[in-house]
């Protein structure tokens, strides 16, 4: 593997914020909707409501960060991926795969010296049942790290559709691969492979570019590159799609008619939602109705949205290129956006209920950087794979949703009186 190559990953990243930053501006079409010249504040969705709820009512703030680097043993600084265990955290970086004991805090690594089959790794996740870490490779396949011993395969041994692996996930005995030219799915017990393009899936393009796995629905959804989300249920192997009813690809054309936008990068389900994510926004689905995401009515950070991952059907972290936003609690329109300084460790959360700022809460050490592509839960805790290194968010005294919390920072309005009071 040549020195360029490892880093094709992030420059393909930035390569895309690129191209969607010079495109026309992605907007909502009708002014007198959500968010528009005609409106003061968004409109609210299907399941949310404001009644009874003042600005003392605010959710739960990461206040404690710390963060890890080269410094600290990860192999790279640029972090693709993250997956929480109980016992350890698995990372994966540009130039290899980290774990982290939690109870030690110390962190071991390995490369290609050490029998890492390729440096680069977008994607990681663990099989419940044995333990084995399944890594997805930019450009190397699919690995399997057990009992120590790294297993490979690939175009050229299995039946891997594409060595591009953006995204893996374990599904009962069967491995799911999300490649640049379809999914592969692998059968640990019988080893057989099989494979979906847009000849047996419902797939316009064939980039799949995530897969998750949702146990309780005991169903896999795939962010598809121009094919919106698509759904497997594992029990009847039939597929559905979500894709954009309006078929526009400048504007949303109709609110909340549909996804938001056919290129999506991630999606994830819990408690019977469905959350989707796009360079263009996020959405989510409960089955019956959908609610678009979009930076400028939120105060989310921004809408070029590289990854997300669902706590519950209330809450969603969304890892972005300028920040990390969460819908912190999506029945009250409620959202927090963290971001870092550009000269100093520190930075700031902000909270805004619709896409009114609320409070600012400073940050003596904020997460590592504005630009991230993993996410994943631990209990109470979050843990964010940045491009300068890994963030873990402790959540000591985590709670969903919304409270009454007097004790908090002042709110903006009040801070702003404060001054000119002192002035």
């Amino acid at each position: 593997m040549t020195s360029n190559t490892a880093g094709y990953f992030a420059s393909f990243i930035m390569l895309m914020w690129v191209a969607v930053q010079g495109c026309p501006e992605y907007a909502i079409a009708d002014d007198s909707g959500a968010g528009g010249k005609n409106s003061s504040l968004p409109a609210l969705a299907f399941g949310q409501s404001v009644d009874g709820i003042s600005d003392e009512d605010l959710p739960y703030v990461y206040t404690q960060w710390e963060n890890y680097t080269v410094e600290d043993g990860l192999p790279n600084d640029h972090l693709f991926c993250v997956k929480a265990t109980p016992d350890v955290i698995w990372i994966g970086s540009e130039n290899g795969l980290a774990r982290l004991d939690k109870k030690s805090g110390k962190i071991q690594s390995w490369n290609e010296e050490d029998g890492l089959p390729w440096r680069a790794i977008t994607s990681i996740d663990v099989d419940p049942k044995t333990g084995d870490v399944w890594l997805g490779l930019f450009g190397g396949g699919l690995a399997r790290f057990s009992g120590g011993r790294f297993e490979h395969f690939h175009q050229l041994n299995s039946g891997l559709v594409n060595d591009v692996v953006y995204g893996v996930a374990v599904e009962n005995n069967h491995i799911w691969c999300a490649t640049t030219a379809g999914a592969s799915r692998y059968d640990v017990i019988t080893g057989k492979w099989d494979i979906y393009t847009e000849k047996n899936a419902p797939m316009e393009e064939i980039w799949n570019y995530n897969v998750t796995y949702a146990p309780s629905v005991n169903k896999v959804f795939l962010a598809v590159w121009g094919s919106g989300c698509l759904e497997f249920d594992v029990a009847t192997e039939k597929w559905k799609d979500y894709i954009d009813p309006d078929k526009e690809m400048e504007i949303d054309l109709y609110r909340d008619d549909g996804i938001i936008h056919v290129i999506t990068t991630a999606a994830s389900f819990a408690d019977g939602a469905l959350w989707v994510s796009a360079y263009f926004g996020c959405c989510r689905y409960d089955g019956r109705h959908w609610r678009g995401f979009y930076a400028h009515e939120t105060g989310l950070p921004s809408d070029f949205t590289n990854f997300l991952k669902a706590r519950s059907a209330n809450e969603a972290w969304f890892c972005t290129d300028k920040g990390a936003g969460v819908v912190a609690d999506y029945a009250t329109d409620t959202y927090v956006a963290y971001y870092r300084n550009s000269d100093n460790s520190g930075g700031v959360a902000k909270i805004y209920r619709q896409g009114r700022l609320l409070r600012e809460v400073p940050l003596e050490v904020s997460i590592a950087h504005n630009f991230m592509i993993g996410v994943d839960f631990d209990g109470d805790d979050v843990w964010l794979a940045t491009a300068h290194g890994l963030s873990h968010g402790i959540g000591k005294g985590y709670y969903p949703g919304v409270k009454r919390a007097p004790q908090q920072p002042q709110t903006v309005a009040a801070a702003s009186s404060t001054s000119a009071d002192s002035k």
